[in-house]
């Protein structure tokens, strides 16, 4: 039984992430999901309370996802910002949803996990920079936010972009030389 359930609440997840990243929130229909999960309405609210809320658990599962699979590293922020974009090509909903979520924010617990990565990368860089390590050209915020943009220049949030894009190998080496160039000294 418990197995049944689990599944039915990841199949809802799983349906939920591909409806929200291309609708996103108000666009988004629950009949849909539903459809999709082999489930029902009823299920959605009993498992996450309405469409709001399902939206903040496919959320908070994404930025656990990227913070995980992809953790800052201050000593290489080249490869990072590579990493970084290498997994929006091979999971292009994450910015989907990253760019719903910033159109359409709520207040939610989500909001605060992302908050909080964000703050912590931030911290990472500024103790970085305090060591020596990176130069404090940049407050750390803004050379985070320069970084994570460099990242995600060549995904698909940015249309304007397609026809000038070099393979994806070429690009991932763009984004490493910018960052690079972006920190020398």
């Amino acid at each position: 039984m418990i197995r049944d359930a689990d599944a039915t609440r990841q199949r809802l997840l799983d349906a939920a992430l591909a409806e929200f990243a291309e609708h996103g929130i108000a666009g988004a229909r629950v009949d849909r999901i539903a459809a999709q999960a082999n489930s029902n309405k009823a299920q959605i609210y009993h498992y996450f309370g309405g469409k709001a809320q399902l939206f903040d658990a496919v959320y908070g599962s994404i930025v656990r996802r990227v913070v995980e699979s992809t953790p800052i590293d201050v000593h290489d922020l080249p490869g990072y910002a590579a990493k970084l974009a290498r997994m929006y090509d091979v999971h292009p909903e994450v910015m989907r949803l990253a760019v719903w979520h910033r159109l359409e924010p709520g207040e939610s617990e989500v909001n605060a996990l992302a908050v909080e990565a964000t703050d912590r990368k931030v911290e990472l860089i500024a103790q970085a920079q305090a060591e020596g390590v990176l130069p404090k050209r940049f407050p750390p915020a803004v050379l985070l936010g320069l970084v994570l943009h460099l990242a995600a220049t060549w995904t698909e949030v940015n249309p304007e972009f397609p026809g000038e894009s070099p393979d994806a190998e070429a690009r991932y080496e763009y984004v490493a030389e910018a960052v690079r160039r972006l920190i020398a000294e």
